[in-house]
């Protein structure tokens, strides 16, 4: 009997504090439809900065590659068509260059990535009109732009593409969390949706690159690029 008694008031005690407590009991709402993810500019102007020091290479350079090891960018500098890359052997340095005015830029590569529009091929490659191909996109303070003249692979897709070697200095690049930001002479980017987004907020100009497609951002009053439908991307 007695320890009949001990369990009833134990029983009313642990009522007495669940009402106490306010507990509650959380259903999950099978009508709940998650809201979509914000437009590029939006995130890049609303999402927390990344601390600078934690993605520098020690040459005023900000590198970065994304969770999934798809997409690798740095916030750095150009002369002309040079661009200051860490990772790559690049004409930035050469004395010949020293007169041409330095831009901050962002740069960014993927290892799989959609085939350009027509209406976003830039260049005639030496008058052949072949081997404009996707896979990098540049940003500068005023305009955005995708794919370049090329005859081989970008180190991305020769790192972290379908036959890549997963190893070199992209391999040692830190990751950039999903939804953080990262800023360099007021160009930013940011890695979420499944992809990054880059841009100069002030100007709203910025792209979207990720493995399915790409999106050019050229500023208020300018028509932006239509986006290549999904599935026209290398192998």
């Amino acid at each position: 009997m007695e320890r009949m008694r001990r369990t009833v008031w134990g029983m009313l005690a642990a009522l007495f504090l669940a009402t106490a407590t306010g507990c509650t009991v959380t259903t999950e709402d099978p009508g709940y439809v998650p809201p979509p993810p914000p437009a590029p500019m939006d995130q890049l102007e609303q999402a927390a900065l990344a601390s600078p020091q934690d993605f520098s290479s020690g040459e005023d350079i900000l590198s970065f590659i994304t969770e999934d090891r798809t997409v690798a960018c740095s916030l750095t500098s150009a002369r002309g068509e040079h661009i200051n890359l860490p990772y790559e052997t690049n004409g930035y340095s050469d004395s010949a260059n020293n007169r041409l005015a330095i831009v901050p830029v962002a740069h960014c590569e993927l290892a799989t990535y959609p085939k350009p529009g027509a209406d976003d091929v830039r260049d005639d490659c030496a008058g052949t009109g072949l081997g404009y191909l996707g896979g990098v996109a540049l940003l500068t303070p005023d305009k955005a732009m995708y794919g370049e003249c090329r005859s081989g692979v970008t180190q991305m897709e020769a790192t972290y593409g379908p036959n890549g070697s997963r190893t070199g200095p992209l391999a040692q690049l830190p990751v950039l969390a999903d939804g953080q930001n990262l800023e360099r002479n007021g160009l930013r980017c940011s890695a979420y949706n499944g992809g990054v987004a880059c841009g100069n907020v002030s100007a709203g100009v910025g792209f979207f690159v990720s493995t399915e497609r790409y999106e050019l951002i050229p500023g208020p009053g300018e028509e932006a690029s239509p986006v290549p439908a999904e599935g026209s991307k290398t192998p």
